[in-house]
């Protein structure tokens, strides 16, 4: 499938899904065995950043790529950078938004995340894509993601979670707009 229909039905996908929330356990990542991710001269520490609400959607066989949502709250001004998981040969932090009566989808460098206030990654908003997958996410699974950030001096940090694998929006989920709680 071309990569612009990929995406085309990646962003129905989750523009059309309400967000959801699970627990994440969050563990010291390794940075030598996250493959395709930031490369920087010092070993990265973990980031400070409470992860809450986190899940992937399931897959059906065949289908190349998914989402990835949470919310995060970082105790300093960071920014987030990439992503990487053993499951996506290509993992990346996008953006999803109305130009006009188009929605659009792209990846982003680096998402900012403002001391002390929550930022949504949710669908129809911020979110982190894993494509080019390894193998389908099933439902009640889990998944690993290492997320990479910098701080203020361009230090980099990380923190690894595992996410649960859902086929819905968990009940009592809040809507997919991009949200930035202040």
């Amino acid at each position: 499938m071309p990569s612009f229909l990929l995406h085309a039905a990646l962003a129905a996908s989750l523009c059309c899904a309400g967000s959801a929330f699970a627990h994440v356990t969050l563990a010291a990542a390794d940075t030598a065995a996250a493959g395709g991710t930031p490369q920087t001269s010092a070993p990265a520490r973990e980031a400070p950043v409470d992860v809450s609400h986190a899940w992937a959607r399931a897959t059906v066989p065949g289908q190349g790529g998914t989402g990835a949502f949470m919310t995060l709250q970082a105790a300093t001004a960071l920014k987030l950078v990439g992503v990487s998981s053993p499951v996506a040969g290509v993992a990346q932090v996008h953006e999803m938004k109305m130009e006009g009566s188009t929605m659009h989808m792209r990846e982003m460098a680096a998402l900012e995340l403002p001391a002390h206030q929550s930022v949504a990654l949710t669908p129809g908003g911020y979110h982190l894509m894993l494509m080019d997958l390894k193998q389908p996410l099933a439902a009640g699974s889990q998944v690993t993601l290492t997320l990479y950030f910098t701080d203020a001096k361009g230090a980099p940090l990380q923190r690894t979670l595992q996410l649960p694998v859902r086929t819905t929006a968990p009940d009592g989920a809040g809507g997919g707009a991009m949200h930035r709680s202040h």
